[in-house]
């Protein structure tokens, strides 16, 4: 074929383009990672300290309405209204006596408020139309939204118990006494922890937002369903993260290929019963008054009978949850063009798994004899980490156990349940225990990653009081170990 010189000309131009555009997007297969376990697994960080609507704090609370139309640049306070209501309540709709704020004029609403906790807060305005306005708290303007503009929120510093007042200008005859407020420095949120301490600043950009990974696709099944692009939200809820954000930035950095971070999980469910992997046995155990008991293999129920005796199963059985939680994560990867459109034709392989669990088999459980689902978990877990390898045809996939962390150690006698479970969870990657796992299984240690509830945004400490900090340095210490696995 001859070409002109035109011709010659743009193919010079446009090839290294093409070569380019090649180079940037690599040829190789979605790197895909299965994380599963319990609540903890499934993400109770959390993000923010929540929002709260208005109500008692704000207090003397007086509704002026000025002649003209709403103007944002007016100054109100030098002008005179033409009447004044004290509200009768605060926190709704109306104004007074169940009516409605005056829907003609300029409303500008005034009072205090007095927080209870020192803190540094952010303020939103209003509900519906009535969004449209301009509020402050004690001289600083907190909170502006004007028609056909976002809102902009500037966060404050208030004192416990101090009484300031505010002001909010309703830039329309639509103004209420709705509102919420947020503290941002609740110590343990994710919020806190980057805006105010300094770390894991690679989540957000310089305007503190935090911003998704163009690299990384995160999917919930069973819970903690959210399907995007990982960023916060892709826990419980959507001001709240599990492990699965710090692992995927660890393995999201390593990869030229896209990764996707396929998460099955569930709470309240343990490993001797619900967790229970498919081609377990039933085995017998007598108890402290000689009663022997048969505990229930894969897909029988109940958990457990009294050996003679006819069991009578119930509507559960044992593996449900297996089931429940892979099935769903199988039915993903069978659909995986239709379910990721930008992949279409590159196809994946399993890269790894990972495994946050302990607490329903008695891992916060610190005194006394260990019990049976305790004492069977190290087989249980190794039993599983075979399965799941043999199911998803993924024979030498890494496998990464976090183990239970709960009080960070502190107080678990030898031989309680949860010290027994501990030391399970970290014998499966111990190659003179396990030989068959040697340089596919490491187990991370959690303990030093537990944060106490004075510095954490609740106290719970079976959800390790919601600290972010905590399920980051999880997710990290688990991709960090997935990684170290698959450089060998």
């Amino acid at each position: 074929m001859n070409l002109t010189r035109p011709a010659i000309a743009l193919a010079m131009l446009v090839a290294p383009l093409l070569t380019t555009h090649a180079a940037a997007e690599p040829a190789g297969k979605v790197k895909v990672y299965i994380l599963s376990g319990q609540s903890n697994m499934v993400g109770i960080g959390q993000v923010t300290g929540g929002d709260a609507r208005w109500g008692k704090e704000f207090t003397d609370t007086v509704v002026s309405v000025y002649e003209g139309t709403p103007d944002a640049k007016t100054d109100y306070d030098k002008l005179k209204p033409t009447k004044t209501i004290p509200l009768a309540e605060f926190g709704g709709m109306n104004a007074t006596d169940g009516k409605p704020f005056p829907k003609e004029g300029v409303s500008v609403l005034r009072g205090q408020i007095t927080m209870p906790v020192t803190g540094v807060y952010e303020f939103m305005s209003g509900y519906g139309a009535s969004q449209f306005s301009i509020m402050s708290v004690d001289g600083v303007e907190v909170y502006r939204r004007e028609p056909e503009e976002k809102a902009s929120l500037t966060a404050v510093k208030l004192e416990a118990g101090k009484k300031v007042p505010f002001k909010v200008t309703y830039l329309n005859q639509e103004g209420s006494a709705v509102g919420w407020y947020s503290r941002k420095d609740i110590p343990g949120t994710l919020k806190s922890l980057v805006g105010f301490d300094g770390k894991f600043k690679f989540l957000a950009n310089d305007k503190g937002e935090f911003v998704p990974r163009d690299d990384v696709w995160y999917t919930g099944v069973v819970t903690a369903v959210a399907n995007k692009w990982l960023d916060i939200g892709c826990g419980a809820s959507e001001v709240s993260i599990g492990p699965e954000l710090g692992f995927g930035h660890m393995v999201g950095n390593h990869h030229d290929e896209p990764v996707l971070i396929l998460k099955a999980s569930q709470g309240n469910r343990s490993l001797g019963w619900d967790f229970l992997p498919p081609g377990s046995e039933s085995f017998e155990m007598t108890d402290a008054e000689g009663k022997t008991w048969v505990y229930a293999g894969y897909k029988q129920s109940p958990d457990r009978w009294q050996k003679g005796t006819e069991p009578k199963p119930i509507e559960w059985y044992a593996g449900k949850q297996y089931d429940d939680c892979f099935n769903a994560a199988k039915e993903v990867l069978a659909n995986f063009d239709e379910k990721y459109p930008q992949w279409k034709g590159r196809g994946y392989e399993i890269a790894g798994f990972g495994w946050w669990q302990g607490h329903k088999d008695g891992g916060e459980q610190g005194t006394g004899p260990a019990g049976v689902p305790a004492q069977r978990y190290e087989n249980n877990l190794a039993h599983l980490i075979k399965t799941l390898r043999k199911e998803f045809n993924a024979p030498n996939a890494p496998f990464v156990v976090a183990t239970c962390g709960f009080n960070g150690g502190e107080g678990w006698e030898p031989g309680s349940s949860a010290d027994t479970i501990f030391k399970a969870q970290m014998n499966v990657a111990d190659p003179a225990k396990h030989p068959d796992f040697k340089g596919t299984v490491k187990s991370v240690d959690t303990r030093p990653f537990y944060r106490k509830p004075e510095v954490s945004p609740r106290n719970q400490s079976f959800h390790y009081h919601g600290n972010a900090e905590t399920f980051m340095l999880v997710g990290e210490s688990m991709g960090k170990a997935m990684l170290e696995m698959q450089k060998k």
